[in-house]
């Protein structure tokens, strides 16, 4: 050790240890704020007694963060203990002995501020503490905190006057000084926050206890740090926690509190960022293929960024140890579910790159997984759902949000699936006493391209407005397929289940994966956000080669190619991040090539309520039934009121009325009058034309005494 020092200063890196040397200060290195130096301390104690030298004055000075000056207290009063003269030095926070070397800011008068924050760290009671601030600052009023409350001091100037005449300014201050405590605990700010959509703002604080309750972290907002009685209100919402001070304490804190503070970005939403190019998460975040864990002040730190979700929505539970995922878990589902389970798998994992596919591509398409009551479409959701950490979870009817909570919860995810379930029902129609479909899908059709969900207006004094955009991905669930317009229709990936696979093997797997805790399986989510990268450059080479296979095979429609094709190429992907043989997959892209010919033979017919339209007009009109004959001679029956034979003219008041006296169900006009422009049997040229009724003419020219008009307004299509 040398020669014994009268004053050794004790620091935490070695480093810090040679800086302060440099700078003609006995310095010694204890490695880290968890390591009392008790063996180098009981050698120096032996040392100074065989040499009849006193023992050296400890100065701790380790850093200046929660764990160091926590390490400085105990170890002071420790060495104390111990026989040691002891005291602290405080670097500014932030900056370590080495750091303020570099920056030649370690000569005498320095060091000397540097002593004196040690003393008001060490400071055994608040009124100590607060002398020991005036001899800094030589402020007549002021803030401070000690043992976890906050106090105020002020300077009776008329009693220092007094006392300083015949004594030192520092006691006459001690004397003068009046502390008194503010509150019972100690909000600390530690950044701001604000949503660049809404323009509203927190500032975030953690609240710490003097008892042993453990620290509390949430926000405020201007409005309840700008008047005493909204802060007290607010911060009585923390348990136990009350403030006492004044208005005037409360604007000299806040002065200071906000002075300079950091800032973190924000998002409204959890998951992919573009702005970015992060995944934000609750408790987790990913950027360029790396984990990062919350800090102990609630945003991540990514780099140069700092970053945290506005959301308040905790359902997702992800597990960021790959280790603790179950093994197995993928031959037990492709046991469960057969070669469509792993189509709806990959497409779940194409959902992670939703965004920078919609980027480069255009679009991702939405997935519909219709299926019979019994046929495990809820087993295979809540097994998908799993691995992205969220447990017996299903969807959301839409049928029971009002618009506004519909939209909102449509737009709380990014990069994620948002599953609509049980959307087919129907109920009864009062007016007509008769079913009709209530969910319309055709409003969605934007969010194919990943459009607007709404506009609102912002709260302020132009006309700014909100269009929050649909950033996550579209799945639905239901036993009947969607009907909607063939515009919608080519936008879905369609993958029909049913009872004929199923088996005893098949149900005991889908059991095991109920059984699964949500740890076992969540950590899919981190490894498909960590391999994006090349999750997206097999999309980049191989999108455009299924494009060119899919139509070899057949299928013409060009939508149609491109949505099966980036499923295939997720469905290709799904090795980088699970147990999935190469040969599996295989088998689920070409089971997706025959889902898109399937795809493109149903969208070649007509809208069931179109077919349900054209077979009653064909028996109603003579064609569907009966002979030429029979129809000549009930002319009243005869539908089409076209002169020329390659058109149809239908009236469809003449065509409701006909089938009420025939007796025959019929679609709803209002329905009709919205699907018929998409009729492929009989293709669509215009809707109410006026036309020379060759139906009217006929009967008129039999002299019945009822004169019908000459010109009556139909629908026309294409004959053949």
């Amino acid at each position: 050790m040398g020669d014994i020092p009268g004053e050794l200063w004790l620091v935490e890196g070695i480093f810090d240890a040679i800086a302060l040397t440099a700078n003609e200060v006995a310095a010694g290195s204890i490695m880290s704020a968890g390591n009392y130096p008790s063996a180098m301390l009981a050698t120096l104690k032996t040392r100074c007694q065989q040499a009849g030298r006193p023992l050296p004055l400890l100065v701790w000075a380790l850093d200046n963060d929660e764990a160091g000056r926590r390490a400085m207290w105990k170890f002071h009063e420790r060495s104390s203990a111990e026989g040691f003269p002891s005291t602290a030095a405080l670097p500014p926070a932030g900056l370590d002995w080495n750091d303020l070397h570099q920056r030649k800011r370690l000569g005498e008068d320095r060091i000397r501020k540097y002593r004196h924050a040690g003393r008001i760290l060490l400071a055994k009671s608040s009124s100590e503490k607060a002398a020991l601030i005036w001899e800094d600052k030589r402020l007549t009023q002021f803030s401070f905190d000690y043992a976890n409350k906050m106090y105020w001091s002020k300077l009776d100037m008329e009693l220092f006057d007094k006392k300083r005449q015949d004594e030192p300014e520092e006691d006459a201050a001690r004397e003068s000084l009046q502390t008194v405590q503010i509150c019972n605990c100690l909000p600390v700010p530690l950044y701001y926050l604000a949503s660049g959509v809404t323009g509203e703002a927190w500032y975030y604080f953690r609240v710490t206890f003097p008892h042993d309750g453990a620290a509390i972290q949430d926000t405020f907002s201007p409005a309840q740090l700008s008047a005493c009685s909204e802060f007290k209100k607010r911060l009585l919402s923390f348990p136990g926690a009350v403030w006492t001070g004044k208005a005037g304490h409360l604007d000299h804190v806040v002065e200071r509190w906000t002075y300079n503070i950091k800032r973190v970005d924000t998002i409204d939403y959890l998951g992919y960022s573009p702005a970015h190019e992060a995944y934000i998460f609750h408790d987790v975040a990913v950027k360029d293929g790396k984990v990062f864990a919350k800090n102990d002040e609630d945003y991540f730190s990514l780099g140069r960024t700092a970053i945290r979700s506005l959301s308040k929505r905790k359902e997702l539970s992800i597990n960021p140890d790959p280790a603790k995922t179950e093994k197995g878990w993928f031959k037990t589902f492709r046991t469960a579910f057969g070669v469509k389970g792993i189509v709806a798998l990959g497409y779940w994992l194409g959902c992670l790159y939703a965004e920078q596919i919609r980027a480069r591509f255009e679009s991702w398409p939405f997935l519909e997984i219709v299926g019979e009551p019994g046929a495990g479409k809820t087993t295979l959701l809540e097994t998908l759902w799993k691995l992205y950490g969220r447990a017996s979870y299903e969807g959301f009817d839409p049928m029971k949000a009002s618009g506004v909570g519909f939209l909102r919860s449509m737009a709380q995810f990014s990069n994620l699936p948002v599953v609509l379930i049980e959307s087919d029902r129907e109920d009864v129609d009062g007016s007509r006493g008769r079913p009709r479909q209530q969910f319309h899908w055709d409003g969605l059709k934007s969010l194919y391209n990943g459009g607007s969900l709404r506009t609102t207006g912002v709260k302020s004094g132009g006309n700014d407005t909100y269009d929050p955009q649909f950033r996550a991905t579209l799945v639905i669930s239901q036993n009947n397929p969607i009907q909607a317009s063939q515009a919608i229709m080519e936008r879905i990936v369609h993958i029909g289940f049913d009872k004929s696979h199923q088996s005893d093997a098949g149900r005991v797997a889908a059991l095991d994966l109920g059984r699964l805790e949500v740890e076992k399986l969540s950590n899919f989510l981190l490894s498909g956000a960590t391999h994006e990268r090349e999750a997206m450059a097999l999309l980049d080479k191989k999108s455009a080669l299924y494009e060119r296979r899919l139509a070899e095979t057949g299928v013409q429609n060009r939508r149609l190619q491109k949505n099966h094709a980036q499923v295939m190429c997720m469905v290709e992907a799904l090795p980088l991040v699970a147990s999935v043989p190469r040969q599996v997959a295989d088998e689920a892209i070409a089971a997706l090539a025959a889902m898109a010919k399937e795809r493109e033979h149903d969208l070649g017919r007509d809208h069931p309520i179109v077919e349900r339209f054209w077979e009653a007009y064909e028996f109603l009109n003579g064609t569907g039934a009966g002979t030429d004959e029979d129809a000549a001679m009930n002319l009243f029956a005869r539908l089409n009121h076209s002169r020329d034979p390659d058109l149809i003219a239908v009236n469809l008041n003449h065509f409701a009325q006909i089938a009420s006296d025939m007796r025959q169900q019929i679609p709803d006009l209002t329905d009709l009058k919205k699907f018929l422009p998409t009729s492929k049997r009989h293709r669509f040229v215009e809707a109410n034309r006026t036309v020379s009724s060759a139906i009217n003419a006929q009967l008129n020219s039999q002299s019945d005494g009822f004169l019908r008009p000459a010109s009556i307004r139909c629908w026309i299509f294409r004959a053949r």
